[in-house]
């Protein structure tokens, strides 16, 4: 039978070695593959410089912005550092009353990070909708798609080297129709990476929207500081122009000591406290305290061993005795895990647990 001609390869068609791909199709499908990590990288990235705290970042995430018209979310649904810092100034400014100095800054300070807070919600809301979802699209529809094609491809030319392997025993017709069924699938998967990396400009715009949304909270953020730090100004002046008020001690009264009891002059010395790792009021890096545990282990489930305490500081994290085990239900990055414990759930670090049953990969 007369052989069939085809331009994909070099070598002839009843050879043994396997059908190659051209060079420019090799190159297009390494380009391909590296947009494809680059987006999944600058992705994860950046949800993790629009929240750092874990507890966060889920809820991030997890945030449908798509069904939520721009203007009418206020919130993303989590607290803003700013503004956990700005409700504890006002409320110990509050305590201090108006006679306070301290108490008054205090409170214009508490109310400018409040109005941070609400531009960094605005900030967290406009890249969610307008850099994270266009991203997470693109991989979810057209690169899945793109590795749909290269599979579909990749099944063509096998079945058609096996096919050419075969030339003589099989009818040509057979041969000639798995060929094009290659070339057919070939040209589908080149199409597709072509659109994609033609319309790379489309992620041109969607960063030039992540960088326009940091500009427009860095200027207002600017403009609260400095509304802020006048404020400020102005009071340290209106205090030094103040005629300070001089200390007057009151006339001591006579008291009798009687007998001394006590060396110190009559006053019981309290012995200070002592403190200890476990007291800090940061987390060291140094092993916690053990204590002993107080859990019992899940037996068929992914799940780990507590090292030592933990206790949480942050909205949504989970805090254990050292020998608790702890039922994992989700790695959040190569830092902190999610999980499960007596019927609380919320996350912790990874360096204060040892894994019993890891997470299904």
């Amino acid at each position: 039978p007369a052989a069939i001609g085809f331009h994909l390869v070099s070598e002839k068609v009843g050879g043994a070695e396997g059908t190659k791909l051209d060079d420019d199709f090799k190159e297009m499908e390494k380009k391909v593959d590296v947009t494809s990590k680059a987006v999944t990288e600058v992705l994860a990235r950046t949800i993790e410089y629009l929240q750092p705290n874990p507890a966060s970042r889920a809820k991030l995430t997890m945030l449908n912005t798509v069904s939520k018209i721009r203007g009418q979310v206020k919130s993303p649904g989590y607290p803003q550092p700013e503004g956990l810092l700005g409700e504890c100034m006002i409320r110990h400014g509050k305590e201090l009353g108006g006679e306070s100095n301290f108490g008054d800054a205090l409170l214009d300070a508490g109310e400018s990070m409040k109005r941070l807070a609400e531009v960094k919600d605005s900030l967290d809301i406009e890249v969610k909708q307008n850099f994270i979802d266009p991203l997470q699209n693109l991989c979810e529809k057209d690169l899945k798609e793109i590795q749909h094609h290269l599979k579909k491809l990749e099944g063509r030319r096998l079945d058609f080297d096996y096919k050419k392997k075969r030339q003589g025993r099989i009818p040509d017709e057979e041969l000639r129709q798995a060929l094009e069924k290659f070339e057919e699938s070939k040209e589908v998967a080149e199409t597709s990476m072509h659109n994609l990396l033609e319309t790379d400009i489309e992620q041109v715009s969607q960063l030039s929207a992540l960088v326009d949304a940091q500009l427009d909270y860095h200027r207002q953020a600017v403009q609260i500081l400095d509304e802020l730090a006048d404020k400020l100004k102005r009071r340290m002046r209106d205090a030094s122009s103040r005629p300070k008020r001089e200390y007057k001690p009151k006339p001591r009264e006579p008291f009798d000591l009687g007998e001394p009891e006590q060396s110190n002059g009559g006053f019981p010395c309290a012995t200070a406290p002592k403190i200890t790792a476990a007291s800090s009021s940061f987390r060291s890096s140094d092993k916690p305290i053990r204590t002993p545990s107080r859990s019992v282990p899940p037996l068929d489930q992914p799940s780990c061993k507590a090292l030592y305490d933990f206790e949480p500081e942050n909205d949504g994290e989970l805090g254990f005795r050292e020998g608790d085990v702890i039922t994992l239900t989700n790695q959040i990055d190569e830092n902190w895990y999610e999980g499960m414990l007596d019927g609380q759930s919320g996350f912790f670090p990874l360096s204060y647990v040892e894994v019993l049953v890891p997470l299904p990969q």
